[in-house]
């Protein structure tokens, strides 16, 4: 066997072609432009392809009576059956646009087929939030507990991810998380993205992927942004708690092969607590696309993003007991902050035939960061109280080109594909501190106070060999790291450096029993990075934990209008030393494992009605740890999240939403709770022409409930005894917004 598929990769790189092939050109009817990643699928065989940026696509080893199927979200689906005439000849394609809807996409042997069905989940039902996006991922929850303006906390497959430590995110290739961040390792803000931008989702879930690198444990998610829009919108809404959001989307070029459009959004609101937040938001971005049609594409976006900010904190639960407080009020409503992000980013794709192409990204991004906060009240200073402040000023320059080429191998069932890339992020951060304060204007005491340079360099590799059913994707990734961090604290010039090297192997199988089931068994080393305090303060031991991943499940699609996915997972993280960002200290973490389960339905009703649901069981536990006092603080359990989403009923849409989670231990022993909730979400539209009014509903039944929960030692003003118990952030109760929108 080994010898086998030797002599097959041999014959591919000497270029023998198959015995039939079909070629051609995939056009959309609305403008009789080329479709780029169309589907292209052998229905017969199993064999697959995309088209490229002029519309192409290429299929070896096709024969008479064999069924080739064209497939995109949002166009219909096309079939041929091959005849004689079809053998080695081209065809043109011509597809309609329709409604996205679960039977425009196929099971295909692709290591991540899940992500192209959660596309049918956005596209059905449109996220209000940049955030809100990451809901649509099956078991990930997100809650913000500073009035909206930090990075949501996450919790994903056993992990409280904080801000973003094990999970990698990335917009059009340009990363989001922070490395170093003056507020916690892995920080991903994204509301610098307008959400009405967001094109398609790619996500994965464990470390199986050769392209993804820091912080790709629990998983990773790429957002994809709208290459062009088809017409110009303007929306308003308003809504409780004096909020307001405008947005505006206007194509400012419409040429024969370029394009470009500027989106721009504002958002006000005092928010639902008793201090009013003063929130205010700005957002800006410009895209240019310019696409030949033929071998080559490329994007040049521009954006900003800023943001301001007063918070009410997480409270304590007696403090809301004994009536201090209200569920609304705070302890220190000084606390907030304000935050900028300024990103330019380019990618450009250029095919250099049927079978190549090179893929290339860069970006350059000036951000900032101020945070106020106060957990723990009057714990550790009875006279000014305990305000820190978290600042650092930031610019991060990356690159990376990936050199793709397939093969069609000289027999039936056959196909190679490879890709290698190679790249490098540098962080430039200054001033990065943690300060004592007192109402955000007087300096107490400065407990960090330095400045930090991160380099990662990277090279991977991938191989997606498919043969008869099979297909076998082994990776390697290779990771450089250097970590600067000059202390500015000191009276001498004191800096210190390590560096790192971390090998990653892949190894994923998938067994296409059926053009209706997938069947995987995924395997792969990942990791996240430590803060470079941590690194120099731990002499680069122990500081690029290995997180080990293994997934072996099913998608399945019985129907056209039916699929069920389900997968038993594991995974295990090696010690860590983490940096406490709130109190500048190294804490070390031992061992942990992570068993879980998932399973996920989608159901198109009618062509009409959309249903889809997700339930997610995860078991976290510290093996180092006596058992009762293993359990990982805030880890969630059960989750689960869906809804019903209709459109196109005598000229209304809506849906139906809701999210479940259940209670959580907030402490090793279990001895505190985090309370867990169940929330609906309504949304309705009414369009006429071109305008369109609707109604947006947050926690439709009014219910009580937590967005985030600590276990946190804390003392009042009054009190002469600090208490550890939940300290909370309460969710939204109804919120009620109405929307206008126009298109032309």
């Amino acid at each position: 066997m080994k010898n086998h598929i030797i002599l097959y990769i041999v014959l591919a790189f000497c270029g023998i072609a198959s015995a039939h092939e079909l070629d051609g050109k995939v056009i959309s009817e609305d403008n009789q432009k080329p479709l780029q990643d169309v589907g292209v699928y052998n229905k017969t065989t199993g064999a697959y392809t995309y088209t490229n940026v002029s519309g192409y696509f290429e299929l070896d080893d096709i024969s008479v009576g064999d069924i080739i199927y064209f497939y995109q979200l949002g166009y219909e689906s096309y079939e041929l059956t091959i005849d004689e005439s079809h053998l080695d000849s081209t065809v043109n394609i011509t597809m309609k646009i329709a409604s996205a809807s679960l039977d425009q996409v196929l099971i295909v042997s692709k290591l991540n087929v899940l992500s192209n069905f959660v596309d049918v989940d956005i596209k059905t039902s449109p996220v209000k939030s940049s955030q809100e996006i990451l809901r649509k991922i099956p078991g990930l929850i997100i809650g913000q507990h500073a009035g909206g303006g930090k990075a949501e906390q996450i919790f994903l497959r056993g992990f409280d991810i904080d801000h973003g430590t094990d999970i990698a995110i990335d917009v059009d290739g340009m990363p989001v998380n922070m490395v170093s961040h003056a507020h916690g390792q892995g920080y991903a803000d994204m509301h610098f993205i307008i959400p009405e931008t967001i094109d398609n989702l790619d996500f994965g879930k464990g470390s199986y992927y050769a392209e993804k690198g820091n912080f790709n444990t629990a998983g990773y998610v790429d957002i994809s942004t709208k290459n062009t829009i088809d017409k110009n919108v303007i929306s308003v809404e308003a809504g409780q708690f004096n909020t307001v959001r405008a947005l505006s989307m206007i194509k400012i070029w419409d040429g024969e092969n370029s394009n470009a459009y500027v989106a721009s959004e504002m958002n006000l609101t005092d928010g639902v607590f008793d201090s009013p937040q003063n929130f205010n938001r700005l957002n800006i971005m410009g895209k240019y696309n310019y696409n030949n049609y033929d071998d080559q594409e490329f994007n040049l976006s521009l954006s900003h993003f800023q943001s301001k900010w007063d918070a009410s904190g997480q409270i304590p639960q007696r403090a809301v007991d004994q009536g201090l407080i209200s569920r609304f009020g705070a302890i220190d409503d000084t606390e907030g902050g304000n935050t900028s992000r300024t990103n330019i980013w380019m990618n450009h794709v250029k095919h250099f035939d049927e079978h190549s192409s090179l893929k290339s990204s860069a970006y350059i991004s000036q951000y900032d960061f101020e945070l106020f906060s106060n957990f723990t009240f009057f714990l550790e200073d009875p006279v000014n109280a305990d305000q820190i402040r978290q600042y650092e000023d930031r610019t991060i320059i990356g690159a990376k080109s990936v050199y793709e080429r397939s093969f069609h191998l000289d027999d039936h069932d056959q196909q190679l594909k490879y890709s290698v890339g190679v790249g490098f992020r540098y962080d430039d951060v200054n001033d990065v501190q943690l300060s004592r304060t007192k109402n955000r204007k007087e300096l107490l005491e400065r407990l960090a106070f330095g400045n930090v340079d991160e380099l990662n360099a990277f090279s991977f590799a991938n191989l997606s060999y498919k043969i008869n059913k099979w297909t076998l994707n082994p990776g390697l990734r290779l990771d450089y790291f250097t970590f600067d961090y000059e202390d500015l604290l000191t009276t001498t010039y004191d800096s210190k450096s390590e560096n790192k090297v971390r090998l990653s192997p892949k190894m994923n199988f998938i067994y296409a029993a059926s053009p209706k089931t997938q069947l995987f068994l995924k395997t792969g080393l990942g990791y996240h990075s430590n803060d470079t305090r941590v690194v120099v303060a731990n002499s680069g031991e122990e500081i690029l934990p290995t997180a080990f991943s293994t997934d072996l499940g099913t998608v399945f699609k019985p129907t056209d209008n039916l699929v069920i996915n389900t997968a038993l997972w594991s995974l295990f993280l090696q010690q860590e030393f983490v940096y406490v960002g709130d109190a500048a200290i190294v804490e070390p973490s031992g061992k942990t494992t992570r068993l879980g389960v998932d399973f996920g339905l989608r159901y198109q009703i009618s062509d009409k009605v959309y249903f889809n649901t997700d339930v997610n069981y995860a078991y976290a536990r510290s093996t180092e740890e006596a058992e009762g006092e293993d359990y990982i603080p805030l880890a969630p359990d059960f989750t689960s999240a869906g809804g019903i989403n209709f459109k196109d009923v005598g000229g209304f849409s809506g849906g139906l939403s809701y999210r479940f989670v259940n209670d959580r231990p907030a402490n090793e022993d279990n001895s505190i709770v985090a309370e867990g909730y169940f929330i609906t979400d309504l949304n309705l539209n009414y369009s006429c022409k071109n305008w369109t009014f609707g109604l947006i509903v947050e926690n439709l039944f009014d219910s009580e409930w937590n967005e985030t929960q600590f276990a946190t030692e804390s003392r009042l003003f009054n009190e002469v005894n600090p208490t550890e118990e939940i300290h909370f952030t309460p969710g939204t109760p109804f919120f009620l917004r109405g929307k206008i929108s126009v298109r032309f």
